[in-house]
């Protein structure tokens, strides 16, 4: 396996029961790399992301085909420790999901959950450590006691980040996280994106495909539960090789 690819998906078929979500999708996901997935709702993109981390298992009725593997292993044999899983794969969700606590606690309760240090200025330092990593430490500094629910929904993502960042990561999975957001709240997201592929591998979910073509460097489409097609993202958007991503991307369906 190359060296650079750090997720490598072969055969993935996913079922809700009888109904099959996703069929037999390949892609390998390269490190320190954006990597946008686009299409029609419905269509498969954000089941594709929540099984990269198996945040479908909590589904019931859900079965799975083909592997998909993170640094060579495979995420869903029986030995895989998910929670661990779950450390390594951190996930920010399209709507901000901050807890009524306050912004400190927030950051602070995946370091306390995952036992990941005990110390308190240890737990202190990572806090800070992700809130500036989030780009939203110079906003929040002041009020670190205030209730998190007090923050614009901007912050309140960015946050969501912060905590995402602060149980320390190798991939990070972001389901339209900036869907609800205003257009200067999404630039901050934009921009926070490009910073973040510096230390983390990206995978996210977008319906905005401006948003894809700015901040990707590999774009999916997906259409029906299949991986149409998936290249460089200028090649996605300047010269698909299919006709069907064409006709997405120029707006005659989805």
């Amino acid at each position: 396996m190359a060296d650079d690819v750090v997720v490598k998906v072969k055969d993935f078929s996913f079922y809700y029961g009888d109904e099959k979500a996703l069929n037999r999708v390949n892609m390998e996901i390269k490190k320190n790399y954006v990597t946008a997935l686009i299409g029609p709702s419905g269509c498969g993109k954000s089941t594709f992301l929540r099984s990269l981390n198996r945040m479908n298992d909590i589904i019931k009725n859900t079965r799975i085909e083909g592997s998909i593997r993170i640094d060579g292993n495979d995420i869903y044999s029986p030995e895989v420790d998910v929670t661990a899983l779950r450390r390594k794969v951190g996930m920010v969700f399209q709507k901000s999901n901050p807890f009524p606590k306050s912004i400190f606690d927030n950051v602070a309760y995946g370091i306390r959950v995952n036992k990941i240090t005990t110390d308190k200025n240890e737990i202190e330092k990572i806090v800070v450590e992700s809130l500036k990593a989030a780009a939203i430490w110079d906003e929040v500094k002041d009020k670190l006691d205030k209730n998190a629910l007090d923050l614009s929904g901007g912050q309140q993502q960015r946050l969501c980040i912060a905590r995402a960042l602060a149980i320390k990561p190798e991939i990070i999975l972001m389901d339209e996280p900036a869907s609800a957001l205003d257009p200067i709240s999404t630039a901050k997201i934009e921009e926070l994106i490009h910073e973040l592929k510096k230390k983390y591998t990206i995978v996210i979910v977008t319906h905005n495909m401006q948003q894809a073509a700015r901040t990707s460097d590999f774009t999916g489409f997906f259409l029906l539960g299949e991986l149409i097609e998936f290249d460089v993202t200028t090649n996605i958007f300047t010269a698909p090789k299919e006709k069907r991503t064409e006709d997405y991307i120029t707006g005659r369906f989805g």
